[in-house]
This record gives C-alpha cells, sequence and structure tokens, in this order.
C-alpha cells in the first residue's frame, strides 16, 4: 500500500479541524493508515503540525491566486478572496489557532508572504479611497483571517450555513472597512 502524504495531511486536518486536541492515534485511525505507519512519516505532533502548516500556506496561497486578490476593484477582490477562502475556513480555523506554529521559520516566511499579498490589497482600497485609513492593512489581515476561522468553527458546528459564511463575512468585514460607512 503506498502512502498518501498529503491525502493524509487533508485527513489530518478534517480531524483537527473537527477536534483539535485529537491524538495521534485518532489521526492515524481517521487517515486510515496504523500509528506506526504516521510515525514513520511524522514522528511526532510537532512534525505533523508543521507538515499542516505548510499544507495550508500552499492552500492559502492557491486560493490567493484563484481570487486575483491583485486584479480589479478592492472590493471586489475582498469578496472574491473571502469566496476562495471558504472551502478551507475549517482548516484555516486550526491553523489560525495552533500556537506552535508561530515559532516555526519557514512557516513565518510562508505566512508573511501571504499576508503581503493581503496587506497589499488593503492597501490599495485605501490608496483608492474605498478603505478606511485608520485601520492598518496589518490589522485588516488580522481582522480577516478571524473573521474566516471564526466562519469555519461555526459551519463546523452548525450554527452557520456553508453557503451563507461567504457573504456573512463579507458583509462583516466590508461594512466595517469601507469608508462612509462607519
Amino acid at each position: 500500500m503506498t502512502f498518501d502524504r498529503e491525502q493524509v495531511l487533508r485527513d489530518a486536518a478534517a480531524l483537527l479541524t473537527r477536534k483539535a486536541t485529537a491524538s495521534m492515534d485518532e489521526i492515524a485511525k481517521a487517515a486510515g493508515v496504523s500509528r506506526a505507519t504516521l510515525h514513520r512519516h511524522f514522528p511526532g505532533r510537532d512534525a505533523l503540525v508543521r507538515a499542516l502548516g505548510a499544507l495550508g500556506i500552499e492552500q492559502l496561497a492557491e486560493r490567493l491566486d484563484a481570487a486575483r486578490i491583485e486584479e480589479g476593484d478592492p472590493v471586489e477582490a475582498v469578496r472574491r478572496l473571502i469566496e476562495e477562502a471558504m472551502p478551507v475556513s475549517g482548516f484555516l480555523a486550526f491553523l489560525y489557532g495552533e500556537n506552535q506554529l508561530y515559532a516555526v521559520e519557514e512557516l513565518d516566511e510562508g505566512w508573511a508572504r501571504i499576508d503581503k499579498r493581503v496587506s497589499a490589497l488593503f492597501r490599495r482600497g485605501q490608496e483608492q479611497g474605498l478603505f478606511r485609513y485608520d485601520l492598518s492593512p496589518a490589522w485588516l489581515c488580522e481582522a480577516l483571517y478571524a473573521l474566516i476561522a471564526a466562519s469555519g468553527w461555526s459551519v463546523q458546528d452548525g450554527k452557520v450555513a456553508s453557503r451563507d459564511s461567504a457573504r456573512m463575512v463579507g458583509e462583516l468585514m466590508l461594512g466595517g472597512m469601507l469608508r462612509g460607512r462607519s
């Protein structure tokens, strides 16, 4: 049987999104592999979480590309970004809350690249007079990530329908950052 690393990571992410405290045994079971196999590829939870962090960066970068956030009207670009991020919002929620990730240099560099792109979108909206100047691009990034994570948790808990999540995040985010609406 071939070890499909990406599928194991996706299965682990799906479980950890629902149960952040899942044990390596539970993760192995969810991924359909033995605990020994999981440990051969990820010698501990830290190694697994680091691999999940790298996958999260890769997925979010793909979502940024798909949203074409460097193109067109900044308000519409924010809406596209939110729409594209929703399918991975539960996974992003796990990563957002996983403190171990913040001390890993290669992951920090990946998140910094993502922050740079999203901040540039917010800065462009400010320069065009669309977004409030009193909210820094860095703060807007954090607010957006937090709303996307909260959406993932809310959908998972059945508090919000997944088909409504992008609209709700967009309305709250844009409602707070557009000029003339505050």
